[in-house]
């Protein structure tokens, strides 16, 4: 993977994390890093998923690939932000 890819997925990541965290109601107790983590994954994995149904190649924007991806991202969060809950207390 190139550096232009790395600072892409970092972007990426950082926008779908941020997403994702604002769809899951209440806070979360987990830091950034592992937010963008989670945003980075959740943009990996929702490009692959789209891939596969095939929507992932359309004009303009790809609303439906965007969508899994903040909605896999949110789920992420969701888990991550429980079983750090958990851990706590």
């Amino acid at each position: 993977m190139a550096v232009q890819g790395i600072v892409s997925a970092i972007i990426v990541g950082i926008v779908i994390g941020a997403l994702g965290r604002l769809i899951v109601p209440g806070r979360q107790r987990i830091g950034i890093l592992l937010t963008i983590l989670i945003g980075i994954v959740a943009a990996l994995v929702g490009t692959a998923l789209a891939a596969g149904l095939g929507v992932s190649d359309t004009r303009g924007i790809d609303w439906i690939e965007l969508i899994i991806q903040i909605v896999l991202a949110g789920v992420g969060v969701a888990l991550v932000a429980g079983l750090a809950g958990r851990r706590r207390g």
